[in-house]
Formats: structure tokens, sequence, C-alpha cells
């Protein structure tokens, strides 16, 4: 049987894609220049969104990235911990009373050790918490321990519309800006209520493509040394 030989049309359209996706800020050998060997929190709330993250945790590791995924009781109704576990290859943090780094029981020194940490999503609930100082789960709990001076701490909004335009919500959002809080989105479009509108998660390849600029920005001056 002849083998069926890729005409030059289907060459150049194979070429195309492979180099639009090594063009993609979110490919992983596009992540690896300024990912590797970085560590990150990858914070996970519970939204529906929450399938999201698990792109965002394998894009980074497959960058060469040192991830640590946290995340509330309601996210693991979402995506099971182990998914994360495997999409990381670390253990996932599910509780404020987890002990996985035994000389570490508060959490501190992993949020001292962190370069990044991303909450993707970020509930209207989580929103309200970190605006208001509570730290009553594990994802809240480390954020309240990172000097944001030194360490980013991006959050990707994701609520239904009018969740999004409470007042409530709008100010919560202006006070974690205020705090040093970085905000991606949230977008409009789809969501899980049947309805089209404001507060759909940014999509993993808009948040992973802009966290570069995290990265380079100048530290504040008011920023003390991380302890590894």
């Amino acid at each position: 049987m002849r083998k069926s030989v890729p005409s030059n049309r289907d060459r150049s359209t194979a070429g195309i894609r492979a180099e639009t996706a090594a063009q993609s800020p979110a490919d992983p050998e596009t992540l690896r220049s300024f990912v590797t060997g970085r560590r990150v929190l990858v914070g996970v709330t519970g939204g529906i969104a929450a399938y999201k993250a698990c792109t965002i945790v394998s894009r980074l590791a497959q960058g060469g990235a040192d991830v640590t995924v946290a995340m509330t009781e309601a996210a693991t109704r979402f995506v099971t911990p182990l998914t994360f576990q495997s999409l990381s290859g670390a253990p996932v943090y599910t509780s404020a009373w987890d002990q996985i780094e035994s000389k570490d029981p508060q959490h501190i020194s992993l949020a001292r050790s962190l370069d990044l940490a991303i909450v993707a999503p970020a509930t209207m609930d989580c929103l309200a918490k970190l605006a208001t100082g509570r730290t009553d789960d594990v994802v809240s709990l480390i954020l309240s321990a990172i000097e944001r001076a030194s360490t980013p701490v991006v959050l990707a909004p994701a609520m239904n519309d009018i969740m999004w335009s409470q007042k409530s919500t709008q100010r919560n959002v202006k006070q974690l800006v205020e705090d040093g809080f970085y905000m991606i989105g949230p977008g409009e479009g789809w969501q899980a209520c049947r309805t089209i509108g404001t507060g759909r998660m940014s999509e993993p390849e808009e948040i992973l493509g802009a966290i570069r600029r995290f990265f380079d920005r100048p530290k504040s001056p008011a920023a003390k040394p991380r302890k590894k």
C-alpha cells in the first residue's frame, strides 16, 4: 500500500501551527524562559471555573516552575486534589491543618519562599475575605503571610454577572487593588448560570501570558528579602 505523502500545503499548514504554538505566551517552552525554578502558588477557590486552573498548573509545571496548589474545601467539590497533585507533582494543601511541611505548620515559610501567587478562580467570597483580612481557609491563610511588596499576588475573579456588579464586590476589588493585589479579568461571555455577562474568569492562556510582567516588575523599596 502506498504511503500518503503530505502535500506542500499540508506541510505549510503544520509549520504555521507549530510556529503559532511556539509563539504563544502560554506555551510551556515560552513560559520556560521566565518560570523555570520559580516557586508559584496557585490558589483555587470554589467556583465552576476551577477546572481552568488545571491548565494553569499543568503549563507552569511543564515550563519548569515549582508549583504548589492550595484549595479551599469548596474547590475540592469541583476538582479533586489528586488532579492537581498529578499535574503539579507536589502535595496539595486543602486545609489550614495540613502538615505537608512538618517544620512549617503555619505555612509561613511557604509564603515567604514564593515568587508569585495566583488565585484562579477568585470567587466573590474569596475577594471579600482578602479585602477584610479573613483567613479561615488555607488559601487566604497562605496569602495573608505573603509580603506583596516583594511577591506579586494575582487574582483572577470568577462569578455571576450580578455578583460581579454588586456594590460590595466592587468595593472589595477597589480595596484589594489599593492593598497591592493585581487583577486579571474578569471577562465577558457565557456563564454557567446560562446568561452572558461580565464575571467570566479569564482564560488560562490570558493569565499565563500576563504573568511575565509580574516577574519583571521592579521590587518595592520597602520590600524585605525573602527567606528561602
